[in-house]
């Protein structure tokens, strides 16, 4: 099977993020690769390994993606791609990242497409349906179980608390929801394998891609933390001078009544 992964990196979950004119600051700051994408890159290798092919990790981003690059290598991917826009693009979006991504695999005959349900640090979950409309395949979201017979494949997806079964054929684009599997770690032997693992780099000219054909559709105008938390307040007294004081202060304080 030919399969490929969709793999962002993202801040440490850890991280404590700071903001300096109204952007994040990325000085001194941990990336890792995010979280939801570990499940797809696991869900990929044991795919292959059930079934035979090659699994290849492609990631848009800066030359400092390779790390992450490196330890989904270490993890047992065969392959990794880095689609390098650090000199050609200022700002992108979700619709910037669908169509480099998608433009890279359209001619690449995949049979299966796994991506993280979301990014921890946009978490628009955009990118990987975006990538399927572009290629004119099936998507299914947000799954936790895959199971592949041949050319069929039967998903079950998380619906807000319950669980729907869809059964669909090849070529597929999934996205990966906690619970999926449990990511395995790197080994020092799949730490070193990795070093020899192929690691390719393009830009956006080897994918016969202008800027402007990329050009984000939305645009950030500032990044913020929400205020602190103020202490709480107690209302004594009987439960009708309760009542009266609560929706007094939501009027004048809080303002939502």
């Amino acid at each position: 099977m030919n399969i490929f992964v969709l793999m962002k990196r993202t801040f440490d979950t850890e991280e404590k993020i700071t903001i300096s004119n109204g952007k994040i600051n990325e000085d001194g700051a941990e990336f890792i690769i995010n979280p939801y994408d570990e499940y797809a890159i696991e869900e990929a290798i044991q795919v292959r390994d059930a079934n035979g092919g090659e699994v290849t990790v492609v990631s848009v981003g800066n030359e400092e993606t390779e790390k992450q690059l490196r330890t989904a290598l270490a993890m047992g991917a065969d392959k990794a791609v880095l689609i390098n826009t650090e000199d050609d693009i200022e700002y992108g979006d979700q619709y910037t990242t669908a169509k480099i991504l998608a433009e890279y695999l359209k001619d690449k005959e995949a049979d299966l497409i796994l991506g993280g349900n979301v990014a921890i640090d946009g978490g628009s979950g955009q990118v990987g349906p975006r990538v399927a409309e572009l290629l004119g395949i099936t998507y299914i979201t947000t799954i936790t179980k895959l199971e592949i017979d041949g050319n069929t494949a039967t998903v079950t997806r998380d619906v807000e608390g319950d669980s729907e079964v869809i059964e669909t054929s090849l070529p597929l684009l999934v996205t990966a929801q906690q619970g999926l599997n449990e990511p395995r770690y790197p080994s020092l032997p799949g730490i070193m394998k990795a070093k020899k693992k192929p690691l390719d780099e393009l830009e956006l000219d080897d994918l016969d891609l202008e800027e402007d054909d990329v050009e984000a559709k939305t645009k950030t105008l500032e990044i913020y933390l929400p205020p602190k938390k103020e202490a709480g307040k107690v209302l004594e007294g009987e439960v009708e001078d309760q009542v009266k004081e609560l929706v007094k202060l939501l009027h004048s304080e809080a303002k939502v009544v």
